[in-house]
């Protein structure tokens, strides 16, 4: 199935409410199963090999040995614990920044990387506004997220069987507030995209943000010319509270859904000025 695929079916009939999402979905389906399932197998042999590192003392003696270079990779804390075990492996690194992955990479592919290819322009043409065709974009961008947060969350469950318990709400919590995280940075590789017409510049820029706030999010625990700054940050927004130790203050919650909505509105602004080819 292919961009002139929906062209053609659409014989001067209106379009679907969700056609444009369901082709973007269709044509990434391959990558989104293979984050997804990648995922989840680190996820399942982080989680059955803690009983293992549980009363190993010298992982919390290493943490308090040098701070700093463990902020980097997103350890703070006790690391026996089983949030603490957990954040430093998958919800302070790993998952976050998977999500940032393939977010970008729609974000800068579903306009710009299609533009480029020569595949945008016949499903601007089709009878549909292009406020709707970016509102299907979002759509997709956040469906693809949602096997990669749905599997790592149930592989996370099956911790129970491994002594390693945290509360469900508190890891539904953090997984959302990590969704979120990477619904932002895709709506804005979308929104570089539609402005410079490049999906390279898109992806650049916006990992290039995404690196920067990472490292403010890490680094603002240790080291205290950063601390400002870290409410800027996305990334703080997400995991900087610990939402997996102890949920997610109101302020976060509202800065990760804000953002997205001020993204999809600037993408609709910018796609009605956008010169598509």
């Amino acid at each position: 199935m292919t961009t002139d695929t929906v062209a053609r079916s659409a014989g001067g009939a209106a379009v679907g409410a969700l056609d444009v999402t369901r082709l973007d979905l269709r044509l990434r389906r391959r990558a989104t199963l293979g984050y997804a399932v990648g995922l989840a197998l680190y996820t399942l042999a982080v989680v059955a090999i803690y009983p293992s590192f549980k009363g190993d003392s010298s992982l919390d003696k290493l943490v308090q040995s040098d701070p700093t270079m463990m902020a980097a990779f997103g350890v703070t804390g006790s690391l026996t614990s089983p949030v603490g075990w957990l954040n430093a492996n998958i919800f302070n690194n790993f998952l976050p920044v998977v999500a940032v992955i393939v977010a970008i990479g729609y974000g800068a592919w579903c306009v710009a990387g299609q533009d480029e290819a020569g595949a945008l322009a016949p499903v601007a043409a089709l009878p549909l506004t292009r406020r709707s065709l970016v509102a299907q974009k979002g759509v997709a961008l956040a469906a693809q997220l949602l096997p990669t947060m749905a599997l790592t969350l149930c592989c996370v469950l099956l911790g129970r069987f491994f002594q390693l318990d945290v509360g469900v709400g508190e890891l539904v919590t953090a997984t959302c507030s990590i969704w979120l995280l990477g619904l932002g940075f895709g709506l804005l590789a979308l929104v570089v995209g539609v402005r410079t017409g490049s999906r390279g510049l898109a992806i650049g820029v916006s990992s290039a943000v995404a690196a920067a706030a990472y490292l403010i999010s890490s680094f603002a625990s240790t080291i205290s010319w950063i601390r400002p700054a870290r409410f800027g940050s996305p990334f703080y927004w997400a995991v900087g509270a610990d939402p997996l130790g102890g949920g997610l203050g109101a302020g976060d919650l509202a800065a990760l859904v804000g953002l997205p909505l001020v993204l999809l509105a600037a993408a609709v602004v910018a796609m009605r000025q956008a010169d598509l080819h």
